[in-house]
């Protein structure tokens, strides 16, 4: 019964160009849109401090921790609808490691429905670090690049994009609802579980023999990344991927340095 009903969700599209009037129209609107979420739920939270203060805080407010949890549960129904799609209609009743979720831009999902439930204080902080830096960096960059998100199917392409428009929201608002902290040495925690995953993610890549390409850090193949692709050609597949976490982890530091200075106010 799931499978008919996800089959009658597969409508065809011809997959939109990168950059093409499609692709710019819904990057302008996904970006001004996370910007205008992000300025009316800080506008409605109340910071962890007053949350634990009744006497300081509305509860008519909602708290950082249940925006994030929001976002969660839309990732993960969202991730749910996807991997039915592709087994039922892509892939016609087999599964394809190669699409596990669990890619750098599926780690929000997790760090968001667990976010509640994180001790509050440096645990909790980094989490919300790592939202900002490496979750805002996968999304932000997914969408200026976003071939891998066209499908020949309007749903697959529009989860391919709002969950990475969703993805900068998430960095937009940790970082204005304060959860993120500015102390620039908590960048050093959430680097260290970005290497958690990468471990992993290896794990994963590892024991299904070159099925899945978990991070893209297989080292069964150069990594398929834009650029770093060539570089894996060049250099060889172990430093192809060294190269390629340390453009992330630099890109990761930027993103949240941009981002405080956007949100400085």
């Amino acid at each position: 019964m799931i499978r008919n009903i996800i089959q009658k969700t597969a409508w065809p599209m011809t997959p939109p160009a990168p950059w093409s009037a499609f692709h710019v129209l819904f990057l302008l609107g996904g970006l001004t849109g996370a910007v205008c979420l992000t300025r009316l739920l800080c506008g409605l939270s109340f910071t962890e401090a007053s949350a634990s203060n009744p006497k300081s805080a509305a509860f008519t407010k909602i708290a950082p921790s249940q925006v994030l949890f929001l976002c969660g549960v839309l990732l993960a129904v969202g991730e749910i609808y996807k991997q039915l799609f592709l087994y039922s209609v892509v892939n016609e009743g087999r599964y394809d490691w190669w699409y596990f979720p669990f890619q750098l831009c599926s780690t929000p999902m997790y760090l968001c429905l667990a976010f509640p439930f994180l001790p509050r204080g440096k645990i909790r902080r980094t989490a919300a670090i790592y939202l900002q830096s490496f979750g805002f960096l996968g999304g932000i960059m997914a969408l200026l690049e976003p071939s891998g998100l066209m499908h020949p199917y309007w749903t697959l392409t529009l989860h391919g994009l709002l969950w990475h428009i969703l993805l900068v929201f998430i960095g937009f608002y940790s970082t204005a609802s304060g959860l993120a902290g500015k102390d620039k040495g908590c960048f050093l925690p959430a680097l260290l579980l970005f290497f958690m995953f990468c471990a992993l993610a290896t794990v994963i890549n590892i024991a299904t023999l070159g099925r899945a390409d978990m991070f893209y850090i297989s080292p069964y193949y150069p990594v398929t990344q834009v650029v770093f692709h060539e570089i894996s050609l060049v250099l060889g597949i172990g430093p192809g991927i060294g190269v390629y976490l340390l453009s992330i982890c630099v890109g990761a530091f930027l993103s949240r340095q941009l981002l405080e200075v956007i949100f400085r106010k």
